[in-house]
């Protein structure tokens, strides 16, 4: 069943045009199927059915997946089975009598204003990590980039003079503004810090580790979780947190979801409009709160 894989690549990369982290999963979890055949006599795709993938979800059940994950296994399965499809290995997609009920989508945690004035307070600007970690962090929240970009940002997407970022998604460019603060903290360590850490002048990765090499996700996120404990902030920080806090800041002081939707990089704009759900929650629960009739 392995041998179908590279082409399967291929599909995701030039086809789907899929981003590097859910190419990655998309692989892992077919393997982890392929692996499950493989154990159950099942060498053949051919031989792959409804009652094959049942069993499967029976089986994820069994190690305790959530519906979440089971969910989008599900959907790595049925990809990779579109693509068997179009390349004429198979005739029919066995996953597509599978439904998953449509889970409530949780509204994401944000941060206020003082406490995005509190967390970007908290790195120290005297030595070179915390001028890298506070470019990093105003970065984030003056352009609700994904972590994932942030990490994968070239010096050349940043033009400080206009003051903009260009970003240059698999699916998408943006050219968002960034606030004079921010500007003021990327030039400092643009100019003051990154030479001193990347030795290397044919690299180009804006922001690096320590040691001049590139950060990963999961360092981004220790990273901010540093200083959301240090900034007593008791929330459930992600590396996403900046990000939502960013849309649900401009749509609250008057932004049009469709221009969060262009910021954000969002293919639809429904993406979006889980900010309104939010921020109208804030104004109802505020109103239950302060109205004095509605507190009666």
């Amino acid at each position: 069943m392995k041998d179908f894989l590279d082409g399967y690549k291929v599909y995701l990369n030039d086809v789907k045009k899929t981003s590097a982290n859910t190419l990655e999963a998309y692989i892992r979890d077919v393997n982890q199927f392929v692996t499950y055949c493989a154990n159950n006599d099942i060498h053949n795709i051919d031989r792959v059915n409804e009652s094959t993938i049942r069993k499967y979800i029976d089986y994820l059940d069994f190690l305790g997946k959530s519906e979440a994950t089971k969910t989008r296994i599900v959907a790595s399965l049925r990809c990779y089975f579109k693509y068997l499809i179009t390349a004429d290995v198979v005739k029919h997609n066995p996953t597509d009598a599978i439904k998953f009920k449509k889970a409530e989508k949780k509204l994401p945690d944000v941060l206020d204003a003082n406490e995005i004035v509190l967390l970007l307070s908290q790195p120290d600007n005297r030595d070179y990590k915390g001028i890298r970690d506070k470019a990093m962090l105003e970065l984030l929240y003056a352009t609700g980039i994904k972590v994932s970009e942030l990490i994968e940002l070239s010096i050349n997407d940043i033009n400080t003079q206009v003051g903009i970022l260009h970003t240059h998604g698999s699916k998408n460019e943006r050219i968002i503004p960034i606030y004079p603060a921010a500007i003021r903290h990327l030039n400092d360590y643009i100019n003051s810090v990154r030479p001193a850490m990347v030795e290397d002048d044919d690299t180009d990765i804006l922001f690096t580790n320590m040691n001049g090499q590139p950060m990963s996700r999961q360092g981004f996120w220790k990273i901010i979780k540093h200083y959301a404990e240090k900034a007593g902030i008791n929330k459930d920080i992600t590396p996403h947190t900046l990000r939502h806090s960013f849309a649900a800041h401009l749509l609250e002081n008057g932004a049009q979801l469709k221009d969060i939707k262009e910021m954000l990089g969002h293919s639809d704009i429904s993406s979006t409009q889980v900010y309104a759900q939010l921020v109208k929650s804030k104004y109802v629960q505020s109103y239950a709160k302060f109205h004095p009739l509605a507190k009666k």
